[in-house]
């Protein structure tokens, strides 16, 4: 499995820069060819899944994802989200951690990727692209948006 963290810090509160974070179809705004699809209805919690079909027409796979932790930040403790990755092609975890730090807020997203039939040495390529494509995610989910 490849284990990865990237670490950000923003101009946003920590209320607003959850809200973006977890706002799951947006995500798809920012992981090519990938659209979420959220399999339950608001509001986000404990159980929500959803799934991230990644493909070009009929050719992809999907990665279904189930929320198990669901802390929204407060003034005193920081905001947890924990999903579970429960697909055939991807498993593993990630975990979405907001909170306050001075002005602004930091964000802390770790993650535990396995890539089915991929071989352990392949690991190192799987951590790299990671945390690329989700460092990308946090950046555009974390940007100024037009009102």
């Amino acid at each position: 499995m490849a284990l990865f963290r990237i670490a950000r810090r923003t101009h946003l509160t920590p209320a607003e820069a959850w809200r973006r974070l977890t706002d799951w179809e947006r995500h798809g705004d920012s992981v090519p060819l990938t659209r979420i699809i959220v399999r339950t209805p608001p509001p986000t919690g404990v159980g929500t899944v959803f799934v991230a079909r990644t493909g070009l027409g009929p050719v992809g796979f999907d990665d279904p994802m189930e929320i198990t932790r669901w802390q929204p930040p407060t003034v005193d403790t920081p905001g947890v989200c924990r999903l579970e990755k429960r697909g055939r092609a991807i498993t593993g975890w990630a975990e979405i951690e907001v909170g306050g730090s001075g002005p602004g807020s930091y964000v802390i997203w770790r993650e535990e990727l396995r890539v089915r039939g991929l071989p352990r040495a392949l690991d190192g390529m799987t951590e790299r692209a990671g945390r690329m494509v989700f460092g990308r995610a946090v950046k555009v989910l974390l940007r100024d948006q037009p009102c």
